[in-house]
């Protein structure tokens, strides 16, 4: 019974060190450093003992090399020549044929640190996910009912309470209560917001100090959270441009490598009379030197890098070939309303008129509106709120489509009075020419104009504008900075989209576009500048960013439809993480070059070495697997990769 028992504790304390690469490393760094001297002690031909060295091999074959063994032999059965395990078994077992113990044993250690380094690298990037999916809760109190459900049940519409401290566990609109809600896990900002009726939440983000009650709008499989956990594994699948090449390229490559290292044995052995051991020493030598793992790991462990680093921001990026595209980018299409400015209507200019105030203009003005739905409505009723205004009430209320509104104030001396446009208040009387100058003013600088009227002449005019991102100007200066062009593609009028691209600084405008038009002027972009990306929010922007290089969706207020055919979902709408990301994938494609071109150019020089018969097994091991070290130590170094300004 004790004997199983201890069975069964070394078992499971492999497997731990197996499945944790932190320990894993740890423990082969410990192994590397009892089998460094003695392969320092053989390669100055210091005689150790046979079964010294038999003993500690068979240690590390049975505690880190099990793994390569089991996927070599399968591989060789199947003729998997794409796959590294085969190479590093032939080696392990040609090492042991050779009773070169202490080059068989660093092999499996060297090659296992390589694994353990990639799988740390991965498992990184994906880790704040894991910890986030462990951590969300798994139910949630629905209003009116004593015991929780759990989330997967809860409908849309339905109404859950977040008290204080709890962490959301649904997507949803406060429809009572206020708070400080802390988003980084989402967004990826780092102060919490606050948030009261109306405004949106997300599930997985800490509810503060105040009490919540929320109206479900997403269901658990639909929410934003499982959005970002659903993408950032799907992004693992989607290989990378250079991944691909490399992976081809090692199915031909490996078994022209084997032939090679085959007929360097077979030609001075059986045709020249050479003897055996030499040359076997050498092509085992070929063999391990021409493995290509550097290459093949390289490009995995620099992807995941950038993506498990952009993460942190908030971003989710859905495939290793769009890091790519990234560094490739020369100009960048900006839809306007809802990516550079917030696409929510504000009152920018009061202007009163004969004898009027500001105050009675705006409370006038807001109790006709208060009977509409409409956004420029909603923004005057607002702004009369800011000021702590009381609407004026009105009779006989009558709504002119897509004119304005008439009716009788019930307060003002002079009763009836009507609100819209400048030629719906031209038609009832004339209008004086200054207060058409003043409207044409302000619709050169791209805004809507109220104008309301009384039964005898204009009280006053209203501007409304699109609020202008305040990090819009920032971005577009770093992106001229960086090299690429800024391009707005708006469905806006000429007027509204050139005053919002002067005021931060894009020269080039394409304005009044349909979806299949935003398309169009896409592929003649892509024409001109061969890769360019697209930043959009709405359904209207879906069918151009499909079809840009890199299209780019404003994650948490755009449309599920345009995420859906985004690469690249910015989840906290901040925009100036754009030349970051494309400095981002600038650094990531001169990774993969670097590593790629050192991998190549030491194994020519070893391999050049090897075919003049200069070079031995043990410099093989170091030359492959030492550069396969280095090249996952560079790549990791994305994970810290910070945007200088």
């Amino acid at each position: 019974m004790s004997t199983c028992s201890c069975d069964c504790s070394e078992k499971e304390k492999q497997e731990k060190i197996e499945s944790d690469p932190k320990k894993k490393i740890k423990w082969l760094i410990v192994s590397l450093f009892f089998v460094a001297p003695l392969e320092i002690m053989s390669f100055f031909s210091i005689d150790i003992s046979l079964w010294a060295r038999l003993l500690f091999f068979i240690i590390i074959a049975l505690v880190f090399g099990r793994s390569i063994v089991v996927s070599g032999i399968k591989s060789l059965i199947k003729l998997n020549f794409s796959d590294i395990n085969l190479l590093m078994f032939i080696a392990i077992i040609g090492a042991v044929f050779l009773q070169k113990f202490e080059e068989a044993s660093i092999i499996i250690i060297l090659f296992g640190l390589g694994e353990a380094l990639e799988e740390y690298g991965i498992g990184k990037s994906q880790s704040a996910l894991k910890e986030l999916i462990d951590k969300a809760p798994k139910l949630a109190q629905i209003k009116g009912m004593a015991d929780k459900t759990p989330i997967d049940k809860i409908k849309i519409g339905d109404i859950i309470i977040i008290k204080p401290g709890d962490q959301i566990p649904l997507d949803g609109k406060i429809i009572l209560g206020n708070s400080s809600v802390n988003e980084a896990n989402i967004t990826g900002e780092p102060l919490p917001k606050n948030k009261s009726k109306d405004d949106f939440v997300f599930a997985g983000t800490m509810n503060g100090s105040g009490y919540l009650e929320v109206e479900v709008l997403k269901t658990a499989k639909d929410s934003t959270l499982s959005k970002i956990v659903d993408l950032t594994y799907k992004s693992a699948e989607k290989k990378s441009r250079a991944h691909k090449f490399i992976e081809k390229f090692a199915k031909y490559y490996t078994p022209a490598v084997i032939s090679i290292s085959f007929l360097l044995v077979v030609v001075p052995v059986w045709l020249l009379n050479e003897p055996f051991i030499p040359w076997f020493t050498q092509a085992l030598t070929l063999l391990l030197i021409s493995c290509p793992c550097a290459l093949v790991i390289s490009t995995p462990i620099t992807i995941f890098s950038a993506i498990g680093n952009a993460t942190k921001k908030g971003i989710i990026i859905k495939g290793g070939r769009f890091i790519e595209e990234l560094g490739k980018i020369k100009a960048i299409a900006f839809d306007k309303t809802g990516t550079l400015t917030l696409g929510k209507p504000i009152v920018s200019d009061i202007i009163p008129l004969n004898g009027f105030t500001k105050e009675e203009l705006l409370s006038c003005a807001s109790g006709m509106e208060i009977f509409s739905e409409h956004p420029i409505s909603q923004s005057i009723i607002s702004e009369a709120k800011k000021y702590n205004l009381e609407p004026h009430k009105f009779s006989n209320f009558e709504s002119v489509a897509g004119k304005g509104v008439k009716g009788d104030c019930l307060v003002c001396t002079s009763s009836h009075h009507c609100v819209g446009n400048l030629k719906f208040i031209a038609e009832q009387f004339k209008v004086e020419q200054g207060v058409v100058e003043q409207v044409e003013s302000l619709e050169k600088q791209g805004k809507t104009v109220i104008v309301m009227a009384d039964n005898e002449k204009v009280i006053g005019v209203i501007g409304i504008s699109d609020e202008l991102r305040k990090e819009s100007k920032p971005t577009i200066n770093k992106l001229l900075d960086i090299g690429v062009t800024p391009i707005m593609l708006t469905g806006d009028n000429g007027l509204s989209a050139h005053f919002i691209a002067n005021q931060i600084g894009i020269r080039e405008i394409k304005a009044g576009l349909l979806p299949q038009d935003k398309v169009t002027e896409l592929s003649n972009l892509t024409k001109h500048y061969k890769y360019v990306a697209m930043v959009g929010d709405g359904v209207n922007d879906a069918p151009s960013l499909a079809t840009s290089s890199v299209g780019i969706a404003m994650g948490a207020i755009g449309s599920d439809v345009a995420i859906e055919n985004a690469d690249i979902a910015l989840m906290n709408n901040n925009i100036t993480n754009i030349p970051y990301l494309i400095k981002l994938g600038k650094k990531a494609s001169q990774t993969i070059m670097i590593n790629t071109g050192a991998a190549i150019t030491i194994k020519l020089v070893f391999l050049a070495l090897a075919l003049l018969g200069k070079s031995s097994l043990a410099l093989a091991i170091f030359a492959d697997v030492g550069v396969t070290i280095l090249v996952i130590l560079n790549g990791l170094r994305l994970f810290k990769f910070e945007e200088k300004n």
